[in-house]
C-alpha cells in the first residue's frame, strides 16, 4: 500500500526512538512534575503539532534544504540551541515561594498557550529531528512507488501518533508517581533546577553538533 514496507518495523522502531530522552520527553516530565496532567497534554500537544510541521516538510521536501544546506543547518540549529538554553536558565532562575498552592490556582497561573508554544518550538527547532525524516522514513518506502509524498504523509503521521501515545504514558507515569510521592516544594524546586540543567546541557550539545557533510 502507497509503496509503503515492514510497517511493524517501522512501527516499533518508531516507539524505540520516542522513548529515547530527549528535549521533548524532558519537557513532558517537567511540564507535568511541576502542575498537573493538564500541563503535560498541552506540552505534548504542542510537541505533537511540532512534528506535524516536519513531516510536512519532509513531504514538500523543505527537510531536504537542511540536509543539504550548512547554512540553513547552522540557523535553525544555533536558534534551537539558544531556545533549550533560555528553557533551562528560566528554570534555573526561576523563583519558588514556599507557600504550597492548590492545584487549581498551579493551573491557572499558568498560561497554556505558553506551554502549547513551548512544545512546538523545542520540537520545531530542532533540525534534527528534520534530519531524521528525511534519513528514516526513505528506508520503509519502496524507491519505485508513484506516491512516495502519500507514503511520507502516512508514516510521518504514524509515527506522530506513537509519539503522543508514549507521551501519554509518560504523563500517567508522572503524575501516578506524583500522587504517591507528594513531593514538598524543595524537592519540587530541587528537581526544576535539575531539569533547567539538563536543558542548558542539551542546548550546549545542540549547538556542538557538526554540519552534516554535503558531499
Amino acid at each position: 500500500m502507497l509503496g509503503i514496507h515492514d510497517l511493524a518495523i517501522f512501527m516499533l522502531s518508531g516507539l524505540i526512538l520516542n522513548m529515547t530522552p530527549g528535549p521533548d520527553s524532558l519537557l513532558i516530565v517537567a511540564r507535568t512534575a511541576a502542575g498537573r496532567w493538564q500541563q503535560g497534554a498541552v506540552t505534548a500537544l504542542g510537541i505533537s503539532t511540532g512534528t506535524l510541521v516536519h513531516v510536512f516538510a519532509a513531504v514538500l521536501g523543505l527537510s531536504a534544504i537542511l540536509a543539504t544546506s550548512a547554512m540553513a543547518f547552522t540557523v535553525v540549529k544555533w536558534v534551537g540551541a539558544l531556545y533549550l538554553i533560555w528553557l533551562g536558565l528560566s528554570a534555573l532562575l526561576k523563583r519558588h515561594h514556599s507557600t504550597p498552592q492548590t492545584p487549581a490556582l498551579r493551573i491557572s497561573e499558568t498560561r497554556l498557550r505558553t506551554l502549547f508554544r513551548q512544545g512546538f518550538l523545542t520540537n520545531v527547532l530542532n533540525p534534527k529531528v528534520a534530519l531524521f525524516f528525511m534519513a528514516f522514513m526513505p528506508q520503509f518506502i519502496d524507491p519505485a512507488s508513484t506516491l512516495k509524498p502519500l507514503a511520507f504523509l502516512t508514516l510521518g503521521l504514524i509515527f506522530d501518533v506513537v509519539g503522543t501515545l508514549w507521551s501519554a504514558v509518560l504523563i500517567a507515569a508522572v503524575t501516578l508517581g506524583g500522587q504517591r510521592l507528594r513531593p514538598g516544594a524543595r524537592l519540587k524546586a530541587w528537581l526544576e533546577r535539575s531539569v533547567g540543567i539538563m536543558f542548558v546541557a542539551l542546548g550546549v550539545r545542540l549547538a556542538l553538533t557538526r554540519t552534516p557533510s554535503l558531499t
